[in-house]
C-alpha cells in the first residue's frame, strides 16, 4: 500500500502539482473563451431555457432529458469536492485559494461547453438504440493520422482506449474514493458507525441504482441532487447570516491576500501566491471537473437535436457547483473562523505489539521464530514495560 502511495505521490508532482497542468488547464479554458467571445456569458440565460425544456422535441434521440444529464454530471461534483475541497484548499492556500477556485470556474464553464458539445456530436448508437459517448468516440473519430498514400494510422484509437483507462481509474480517486471517505468519517465521528458499515451500505445503494443503467441513473439524480443542493445552500446561507458581522471581512480577505498570500496564523499552513494559485485551481478541477472529461459522458445520453444545445446546458455546471456550492462554502470557512481554528484529528485504533527481544531477518533461526509466531504456531515473548531494578541496576531489560 505504501508503494501505490508513493507512486501516486509522485505522479501528481509530475501531473496535477505542476505548474504546467495549472496553466494549460486555464489555457485552455481562456483561449476558447476569447475565440468564442464569452459564450458562458452571452448563453447563459439561452442555457437555463434548454434545461427547461424550451425547445425539445419528441423525435430527438437519446435516453435522457436536459435536466437529468445536468443532474447526472452534478451527482458526481456536487459532494466531496465542494465541502472537502473547499476546506483543504483555504487550508492550504487561505482565503485566496476561493477566488482562483472561481477563475477556474469561469473559464471551466467554456471549457466544459466544447467538451460536452464535441462529445455529443461524435456519439454513437447501438442497434438496440443506445447511445454512448464521451471524449474516447471523439478521438476515435478524429484523431487519426492520414497519410500521403491514403493509410491511416489509428492513433484515435490508442488514445480513445488510453482515454477511457484513465478515466475508469480516475474515477476512484477523484470520484468514488474521497466520497465514500468522507461519508464513512463523518458517520464514525458523529454517531460512532463503523466504516466498514457505511462503506457496504453505501455499495449496496449503489448498485441497486447502477444496474439500471442511465435511465435510471438519470430519474434518482434529477430528483436527489436539487434536494441536496437545496438543503447544503440553505444551511451554508443559515451558517453565513448567524456570523453576519464577518461577512464583508471575510469576502474582503479572498482578495486582499490575492498575491501575497497569508502568514500562518495558529496551526494554519500559510501559503504564498503561488500555492493559493494551484491548489486553488486543483480544487476548482475537482469541483468542476471541467476538462477531465468525464461530464460529456453522461451528457452524450440527452436528448437533442444539436449537440450545441446540450453543450449549452453543461455551462450551468461549473457555476452550480463552484460558483455557487464552493463559494458558499468558502464563506461559511471564513466567516465562520473555522478554517484557522487547530483540529486534533481522531484516528482509528491500531493493534501494535512490541517484542521482548530482537529479531535479525537474516538470521534463519529469528525467521523461523517469528513465522511460528505469525502463522499461529508458537508463542513470542512480548515486552510488557515492567522494569526489575536491583542496586540501580535493570535485570530485565527485555520483559
Amino acid at each position: 500500500m505504501q508503494q501505490l502511495n508513493d507512486f501516486f505521490t509522485t505522479l501528481h508532482q509530475y501531473i496535477g502539482g505542476n505548474n504546467w497542468f495549472i496553466f494549460l488547464l486555464l489555457g485552455t479554458g481562456l483561449f476558447f473563451t476569447l475565440y468564442l467571445k464569452f459564450p458562458q456569458i452571452r448563453y447563459f440565460r439561452h442555457a437555463i431555457r434548454v434545461v427547461r425544456g424550451k425547445y425539445d422535441k419528441k423525435d430527438a434521440k437519446g435516453d435522457t432529458t436536459h435536466f437529468q444529464s445536468l443532474a447526472t454530471a452534478l451527482s458526481g461534483t456536487v459532494g466531496t469536492g465542494n465541502i472537502a475541497g473547499v476546506a483543504l484548499a483555504v487550508h492550504l492556500g487561505g482565503p485566496a485559494a476561493i477566488f482562483w477556485m472561481l477563475v477556474t470556474a469561469f473559464l471551466g464553464m467554456c471549457t466544459k461547453f466544447v467538451e460536452v458539445t464535441i462529445s455529443h456530436k461524435y456519439r454513437e448508437f447501438d442497434v438496440k438504440g443506445m447511445v454512448a459517448g464521451g471524449p474516447m468516440y471523439f478521438m476515435k473519430s478524429r484523431l487519426n493520422i492520414r497519410l500521403n498514400n491514403g493509410k491511416m494510422i489509428k492513433t484515435g484509437y490508442w488514445l480513445g482506449g488510453f482515454f477511457a483507462v484513465a478515466t475508469v481509474l480516475s474515477s476512484f480517486g477523484t470520484g468514488s474514493l474521497p466520497q465514500i471517505n468522507s461519508i464513512s468519517n463523518a458517520m464514525f465521528a458523529t454517531f460512532g458507525i463503523e466504516h466498514i458499515i457505511t462503506g457496504a451500505v453505501m455499495a449496496i445503494l449503489l448498485g441497486l441504482i447502477i444496474i439500471g443503467g442511465i435511465k435510471r441513473i438519470a430519474k434518482v439524480t434529477e430528483r436527489l441532487v436539487p434536494f441536496m443542493a437545496i438543503v447544503y445552500f440553505l444551511g451554508a446561507i443559515a451558517v453565513i447570516l448567524f456570523n453576519y458581522e464577518n461577512i464583508v471581512p471575510s469576502f474582503l480577505s479572498m482578495f486582499t491576500n490575492l498575491f501575497n498570500g497569508t502568514s500562518a496564523v495558529g496551526g494554519f499552513l500559510g501559503a504564498g501566491f503561488a500555492f493559493a494559485f494551484n491548489n486553488g485551481v486543483n480544487r476548482g478541477l475537482f469541483s468542476n471537473e471541467a476538462g477531465q472529461g468525464s461530464a460529456p459522458i453522461a451528457h452524450a445520453a440527452a436528448k437533442a437535436h444539436e449537440p450545441v444545445s446540450e453543450g449549452m446546458v453543461s455551462i450551468l455546471e461549473p457555476f452550480i457547483d463552484t460558483i455557487i456550492i464552493c463559494f458558499l462554502t468558502g464563506m461559511v470557512l471564513l466567516s465562520s473562523g473555522v478554517w484557522k481554528e487547530k483540529v486534533y484529528n481522531q484516528f482509528q485504533k491500531t493493534d501494535i505489539v512490541v517484542l521482548a527481544a530482537t529479531y535479525d531477518e537474516g538470521n534463519a533461526e529469528d525467521v523461523a521464530v517469528l513465522s511460528g509466531y505469525l502463522n499461529n504456531k508458537s508463542s513470542i515473548s512480548f515486552y510488557t514495560g515492567d522494569l526489575q531494578v536491583v542496586n540501580g541496576e535493570i535485570v530485565n531489560e527485555n520483559s
